[in-house]
């Protein structure tokens, strides 16, 4: 094997592009001795230049010298030997001398540093990065269903069977829809499964799984956290109401998601950070929170203009819950008098305490659109609906 290519100025760290190409065992440190003189030779200027080159050079020396034994036969070693020998004199430098300072070494890791820390708190980690917090967004499913996409749209979807909620390097959610009663155009989501894909740093993939009447404050392996891994406290589930209300905080993700049944069916809300929200390929195309509802599933609730009186009963149930005559309102009329079920009064209620608590600016609480009430009911239901949906109030509150 030939010697490296000589240089001809100082600073100059071309004689060593040959060396980390040949072998080294794994007990002969040269290539770190090629590290710190490339580091110590690679920005230097002004007239001291030609000094500090040859300091680095006998850095480069006596490196080479305390990992002899161990590259004795080393063909990489013998290289860069023969190199600095040349290169001290063709740049008339002294084998005694001065030699560059030590390369500052990185700090051991500290138990109460940024990195031991917060490495799991997305938070913490993108101010301590870019200097400001993070952006959030929004998505929520509730009732027959209604979608509230991560840009504030608004779809009423016919979906029945298995759609993505979400799809991206993180989190995959699949909202499980099945009509209300045998027969009925009306749906609702009856299952939900939630999966933590594996991050190496922080937590083991867990998947979270609820039906109608089976809302567990644990994930399927019977876990609450994020598994052994040193951010496994950084994903957790809380039961804020038994049977009925579970939030699960995925700081690690900046994320927070609630689960909520009202009745016969399933709600969902997130609030997510947008880095995450966006992290997803051209393949996962389809996601209800991204794109909302495909156009062949969206409903217009314009058309449902019949049954002024049944429409009045049902604005009746659900102004006492929603007061502000925004898309959780009109929303909830519409389910109520579909469905014939008056605890889609609570899910759009529960739906819109998410997005209050949720929401990253509060003036997009309230989206307004223009509808033309609801379908016609016959006056037997009506008066069904208007009394199981009065106790239906008060055993909520």
């Amino acid at each position: 094997m030939g010697k490296p290519a000589r240089s001809k100025s100082p600073g100059s760290s071309g004689m060593l592009r040959a060396a980390p190409s040949l072998p080294v065992s794994s007990q002969c440190k040269i290539l770190r001795c090629n590290s710190e003189y490339v580091a110590a030779t690679l920005n230097l200027r002004g007239s001291s230049r030609n000094a500090a080159y040859c300091n680095a050079l006998r850095s480069y020396s006596h490196c080479t010298r305390k990992t002899a034994r161990t590259c004795r036969g080393d063909l990489a070693y013998h290289s860069a030997v023969h190199g600095i020998e040349d290169l001290m004199i063709q740049n008339n430098c002294s084998k005694e001398g001065p030699t560059s300072p030590p390369r500052p070494r990185p700090p051991a890791p500290n138990h109460q540093g940024f990195e031991s820390l917060d490495i799991c708190n997305y938070e913490k980690s993108f101010v301590y990065k870019h200097g400001q917090a993070p952006s959030y967004q929004h998505c929520a499913s509730f009732g027959d269903p209604h979608i509230r996409t991560f840009h504030d749209d608004f779809h009423t979807c016919r979906v029945e069977g298995s759609w993505p909620l979400l799809d991206n390097d993180y989190l995959f959610v699949q909202a499980t829809s099945s009509p209300v009663v045998t027969g009925s155009n009306a749906t609702v989501t009856s299952k939900l499964t939630i999966i933590f894909k594996n991050m190496k740093e922080c937590i083991d993939q867990k998947v979270y799984q609820a039906e109608i009447d089976n809302l567990p404050a644990a994930f399927e392996d019977g876990s609450v956290n994020g598994g052994e891994r040193p951010g496994g406290s950084s994903l957790a589930i809380r039961e804020r109401s038994p049977g009925r209300h579970v939030e699960i905080r995925a700081e690690y993700i900046g994320t927070t998601i609630a689960v909520r049944q009202a009745g016969r069916q399933l709600s969902f809300s997130i609030r997510a950070a947008e880095e995450v929200t966006r992290a997803f390929t051209e393949e996962q195309d389809l996601q209800l929170c991204v794109g909302g509802c495909p156009r062949s599933q969206r409903i217009s609730r314009s058309e449902c203009s019949r049954g002024r009186e049944a429409a009045e009963t049902a604005r009746a149930l659900c102004k006492e819950m929603l007061p502000v005559e925004d898309v959780y309102f009109q929303s909830c009329v519409f389910d109520v008098v579909t469905s014939g079920d008056a605890n889609f009064t609570m899910a759009a209620h529960g739906a819109l305490e998410d997005a209050r608590v949720f929401l990253p600016n509060a003036e997009k609480l309230h989206i307004f659109q223009a509808w033309a009430g609801c379908p016609r009911v016959s006056s037997s239901f009506l008066l069904l609906l208007l009394t199981s949906g009065l106790w239906a109030v008060l055993l909520h509150f």
